[in-house]
């Protein structure tokens, strides 16, 4: 049995009937924190993905299809602000990028 998924090929005779379990691919992102003062930089990180609106950051993601801010995407001071491997921009909470990136050196 073969199972497809929308990402790709899985292994022949892998059972997607259940939850199993995957680990994440050793893969390199860029990222910047936003400081809620340091909007130029964050610009310069994400071009015209990000916007300022009432002081707050909104930065359009892949949800939104075709680079139109449709969904209001805000970060909180302290959030990282991620560059994807498809070029993606989205959101990570701190504990949760601690959790999950180390610095690639």
């Amino acid at each position: 049995m073969m199972t497809l998924t929308r990402l790709g090929q899985i292994k022949k005779g892998t059972n997607m009937n259940q939850p199993k379990a995957f680990r994440k691919k050793p893969v390199s992102i860029m990222a910047i924190i936003w400081t809620g003062d340091n909007f130029d930089a964050v610009k310069a990180f994400a071009g015209d993905h990000a916007h300022l609106k009432d002081g707050q950051l909104i930065i359009g993601t892949l949800e939104d299809g075709d680079g139109e801010v449709k969904a209001e995407h805000v970060a909180t001071v302290g959030d990282y602000v991620i560059r994807g491997v498809e070029g993606e921009f989205y959101f990570c909470k701190p504990h949760i990028f601690l959790k999950t990136y180390e610095e690639d050196v």
